[in-house]
């Protein structure tokens, strides 16, 4: 399920999270060996409808992604008034190891994959928008399935 199921599922809300992923740091939480969550600041990247992740291999959200973790990922929201609202994305990533994938990324930087960065692509088992309003919260939710 790649971003495009989402895309398919509730047009508003991916393009609500896209605005609010793109161009931004976003706080993905992962899961670490013990049970315990793990909070890491991200740089999410959304490209031909999908949502990836690229990371140094020796990260320890990267290892827990290797290990099957979960993952959440919530934008940043700007103020404690809940700024322009708040959008997150709940599912499962795989690790992606083709060059072509890296390069819509990174086109200019082929010689830095599976090196110095390792790239994940992050599957959209749910999605979630609230957006703060004068005349109260406008929610927008999806799930796959």
């Amino acid at each position: 399920m790649s971003w495009q199921a989402l895309v398919d599922g509730n047009p508003e809300l991916a393009g609500y999270g896209a605005g609010r992923l793109t161009g931004r740091v976003a706080y993905l939480s992962t899961v670490d060996t013990n049970g315990n969550p793990r909070v890491h600041p991200v740089s999410p990247q959304l490209k031909d409808n999908r949502l990836f992740l690229y990371m140094y291999p020796t990260s320890p959200k990267a290892k827990d992604l290797i290990r099957g973790s979960y993952y959440a990922l919530h934008c940043a929201v700007e103020d404690d008034s809940g700024g322009d609202g708040e959008f997150w994305v709940k599912g499962v990533a795989q690790q992606n190891t083709n060059l072509d994938d890296w390069l819509l990324i990174h086109p200019d930087r082929a010689e830095q994959f599976g090196s110095k960065y390792i790239l994940f692509e992050l599957t959209v088992h749910q999605a979630f928008s609230m957006q703060y309003t004068s005349d109260g919260n406008i929610i927008n939710r999806w799930k796959h399935g």
